[in-house]
């Protein structure tokens, strides 16, 4: 097992924060690869936020309705050590 953490990914368009609107998981679940964990509010649009794991939520660290800066941690992820990531 390993503990992986997932920041806040470039959205593009050159916007540095998000607002975290809601999440679609709690810590302790289960989640596939690509499965929307949550959504987030750029300048631009709501956006649905894929997991880049297969793994079990250990911690979320952001609180619904905080903006958060592209970069900065928002879950962490226990994986199988095999188990694939979004490149």
């Amino acid at each position: 097992m390993a503990t992986l953490d997932f920041a806040l990914p470039d959205l593009g368009e050159g916007l540095t924060e998000s607002e975290l609107v809601s999440w679609r998981v709690a810590a302790g679940d289960t989640v596939q690869l690509l499965q929307i964990i949550a959504d987030v509010e750029t300048a631009k649009a709501l956006v649905e936020l894929p997991s880049p794991f297969a793994g079990t939520i250990t911690r979320l660290h952001v609180d619904e309705g905080t903006t958060v800066e592209v970069g900065s941690r928002i879950a962490t992820f226990e994986v199988q050590d095999d188990a694939g990531a979004v490149a």
